[in-house]
């Protein structure tokens, strides 16, 4: 059984020739009961007793199975003795067999243990490996201070271990590649990011990133969309604790922007920046361009210039009949728009 490789390398497909594959044998194993023959069948496991015994009929089908429970079961901490025999589980972001034997950190108090396990450490792992472990660690806690979730994080890790092995990048420092890897998963998983936003983060220069970033993107296969105003919305208006109608009537305008081509060419970070500030305006709940700006991570010129544009299309980008109907939306008029 093969598992599919996390973002495989760009290369020429072997395009189909239309003729019919040959002839492979079924592989997949099924177990029905001789007896009943109800398919699906209903296989219990006696480990007990060690039978595999039909639940529909109750006919034993096969006998001196495995147990393949927990041979221990321990509510031991960091003290007592834990009578388990068996290793953590493995991780596959790592290389190896993740097999060897680990001198134990616990003695009689003397600390010799932990010495010991301190210099087996030193001395059986790998540099890549520690090499690993150590951007695993400052992934997690660059993806932690910015409230990503978890599968961004082993999103990225994957990628950065994939970058490793097949030494895509090299003579990239290791923040570079680590910033890259961020910004991808956030696109993949559809998690707005900008590059402002990821530099911030990082303290890796823009251009630094966007490098990396062209480089992985012509070398492997990633789904990386394009970062649309919408998304940006919702982060923004949060920040700026604007309530869900405001929030819900700039989307709208957003998606209304796009269909008439208002702004086009405009960034989605611009756009999504002034369709706040008119928005926040139209509902009395006005935020400065400072205040925008700051969530948004532009200069106010530019959020000024795109309302410029907005405000003179104000009355096909906004239905305000509609907009009155809805709840929250009495008295709304244009009189409240500031003057650009």
């Amino acid at each position: 059984m093969t598992t599919a490789i996390p973002f495989p390398l760009r290369e020429t497909q072997i395009q189909d020739d239309g003729k019919p594959k040959a002839f492979q044998p079924n592989l997949n194993i099924r177990l029905l009961c001789r007896d009943c023959k109800i398919d699906p069948p209903f296989i219990v496991e006696e480990f007990a007793s060690g039978d595999l015994v039909c639940g529909d009929c109750g006919l034993v089908l096969g006998d001196r199975i495995i147990d393949t429970r927990s041979e221990w079961r321990t509510f031991a901490n960091d003290e007592g003795d834990d009578p388990s025999r068996v290793g953590a589980a493995a991780n596959p972001l790592l290389d190896g067999n993740q097999l060897d034997t680990v001198i134990s950190r616990r003695d009689g108090g003397s600390g010799a243990s932990k010495d010991l396990n301190k210099i087996q450490g030193r001395s059986t792992s790998a540099k890549g490996e520690r090499n690993l472990v150590h951007a695993y660690k400052e992934i997690g806690a660059m993806c932690d201070s910015i409230s990503l979730s978890k599968i961004v994080t082993d999103t990225a890790k994957q990628l950065y271990k994939r970058v490793e092995d097949e030494k895509l990048l090299r003579g990239k420092s290791s923040d570079a590649i680590i910033a890259a890897c961020i910004f991808i998963a956030c696109r993949q998983e559809k998690v707005g990011r900008t590059f402002r936003e990821i530099c911030a983060l990082t303290r890796v220069p823009k251009k630094e990133i966007g490098r990396c970033y062209k480089t992985l993107q012509t070398k492997l296969q990633t789904n990386t969309a394009v970062m649309n105003s919408e998304d940006l919305m919702l982060r923004f208006c949060s920040n700026l604790q604007l309530p869900n109608y405001v929030q819900k009537a700039g989307i709208d305008l957003v998606k209304r922007a796009k269909e008439v081509g208002t702004l086009a060419g405009k960034s989605p970070i611009s756009v999504a920046a002034a369709c706040i500030y008119l928005v926040s305006y139209l509902y009395r709940q006005p935020k400065s361009t400072k205040d925008i700006a700051h969530v948004a991570g532009v200069s106010e010129v530019t959020i000024k210039s795109a309302y410029k544009t907005l405000y003179a299309e104000r009355e096909n980008l906004i239905d305000l009949e509609s907009l009155r109907q809805k709840a929250n939306g009495d008295g709304l008029s244009f009189e409240d728009l500031a003057l650009p």
